[in-house]
C-alpha cells in the first residue's frame, strides 16, 4: 500500500511559517499572524496623533514629537528608519479603525515651563500606532522635567541644574519601528545661562539637540504615495529658546511638524499628519504651545472591492491605477469599523 504523507504546517525554504491547516480549515501567514486564506491583500499607512510643544515663560521648552508611523507600502518605510512591514491578506470581516487626535496645546505660566500632552493612538486591523510624545521644559523649581517618550518622542527642554558650563539633556527614544527620539535641551551657564529646547522626534529623523545659539528643529517625516502622490508626514515640532532676541527658534520638521513662535500661539502639527506641535518661546505668561496635528488611517485594496464603515467614520475614497484607496480623516469615538466583504 502506498503511504500518504500528511502535514499540519507548511513552511518556506527559509523556515518562515505559509500556511497551515487548524480545525479543517486553511490559513495563511501574514507576517504578523494567522488568517483565512483569500483574503484581500491590504496595503496601509497608520499614523498616530502629534504630541503638543510645551509652553514656556522665561525658561526653555520642547517641541511635540509625531505620532507613530507604520506603513507596509511596497518598497517604502515605516518610521525610525524601519523597513515596510510584511504584506497582508485581510479576510472579510469587520475590524477598528480608529485615528488618534493630537495632544492638546498648554499655556504657560509665570516661570515655569509646562510640558504638553501626548497624541492619541491609531488603530487599522491589528495595527496600533502610538501618540506622539509630548514636548517638555522647567516643570517646578530647579527641577528638570523629562519630556515625553511616544511613537516619536518630545523634545526635551534646556534646565538649569546648577554647576558651570554647558550641559545637554537628552531626549527619549521613540518607539522601535515608529519614529525617532526627541532632541536634547541645552542649559549654558558660560554664555549668560542661555537655554535652548530641543525639537520633537521625526518618523523618519531624530528631533536636533539645541546649542548655545539656537533651539532645536523638529526630525523630519516619512514620505509616501500610497495617494497616488508624494505626501509627508509626521514632523516633529520645532523647539524654543528662553531668549528669541539672541537664540535661534526652532522650527517644525517636514511632514507637519508646528514652528515654535515667540508670539502666541505657536504653530500646531498639521492635521492628518501626526505631526508634532511648536514650542512657546520664553516670554510672557499665557502664551499656548501648539497642539498636535490629528493622525491619519490610509488604506488601499484591490479596485471594485467591497468596504463600508460604520457611523462616526470620516473618510474619502479615490481610484489610484488598479487599487481603491480609502483615507480616513476623523473617527468620532474608539469604536468604530471598517467591514471587508
Amino acid at each position: 500500500m502506498a503511504s500518504v504523507a500528511r502535514f499540519d504546517t507548511w513552511q518556506a525554504a527559509d523556515g518562515t511559517n505559509v500556511a497551515r491547516f487548524t480545525t479543517g480549515e486553511l490559513e495563511v501567514w501574514d507576517g504578523s499572524a494567522w488568517g483565512p486564506a483569500g483574503g484581500l491583500a491590504v496595503e496601509y499607512v497608520v499614523i498616530a496623533g502629534g504630541g503638543s510643544g510645551a509652553a514656556a515663560n522665561s525658561r526653555s521648552s520642547g517641541g511635540g514629537g509625531a505620532g507613530g508611523y507604520r506603513s507596509n507600502v511596497s518598497g517604502e518605510s515605516s518610521g525610525g528608519g524601519a523597513s515596510a512591514e510584511p504584506s497582508v491578506l485581510i479576510a472579510a470581516g469587520t475590524y477598528s479603525v480608529v485615528v488618534g487626535a493630537g495632544g492638546a496645546a498648554v499655556t504657560s505660566v509665570s516661570n515655569l515651563s509646562l510640558p504638553g500632552n501626548k497624541g492619541s493612538d491609531s488603530i487599522f486591523y491589528n495595527v496600533r500606532c502610538a501618540g506622539g510624545g509630548y514636548g517638555t521644559g522647567l516643570e517646578t523649581g530647579l527641577s528638570r522635567g523629562t519630556s515625553g517618550f511616544g511613537g516619536s518622542s518630545g523634545g526635551q527642554g534646556g534646565n538649569p541644574l546648577g554647576g558651570t558650563g554647558n550641559l545637554t539633556i537628552g531626549g527619549p527614544d521613540g518607539i522601535d519601528g515608529q519614529g525617532s527620539a526627541g532632541g536634547g535641551g541645552l542649559f549654558s551657564s558660560t554664555t549668560g545661562g542661555n537655554q535652548t529646547g530641543g525639537g520633537g522626534g521625526g518618523a523618519s529623523a531624530a528631533g536636533a539637540t539645541g546649542t548655545s545659539i539656537a533651539a532645536g528643529n523638529g526630525g523630519a517625516g516619512v514620505a509616501s504615495s500610497i495617494t497616488g502622490s508624494s505626501v509627508t508626514r509626521a514632523g516633529g515640532g520645532g523647539g524654543g529658546p528662553r531668549d528669541y532676541a539672541v537664540d535661534t527658534i526652532g522650527t517644525g520638521g517636514a511632514g507637519g511638524g508646528g514652528d515654535a513662535k515667540s508670539t502666541n500661539p505657536a504653530d500646531s502639527g498639521v492635521a492628518n499628519t501626526g505631526g508634532g506641535g511648536g514650542a512657546v518661546v520664553g516670554g510672557s505668561a499665557g502664551f499656548n504651545s501648539g497642539s498636535g496635528g490629528s493622525g491619519v488611517v490610509i488604506f488601499n485594496v484591490p479596485t471594485g472591492s467591497t468596504v463600508s464603515f460604520s457611523g462616526g467614520v470620516t473618510q474619502t475614497s479615490a481610484t489610484v491605477g488598479t487599487k481603491d484607496v480609502y483615507t480616513v480623516t476623523a473617527t468620532s469615538t474608539t469604536s468604530e469599523t471598517v467591514t471587508f466583504a
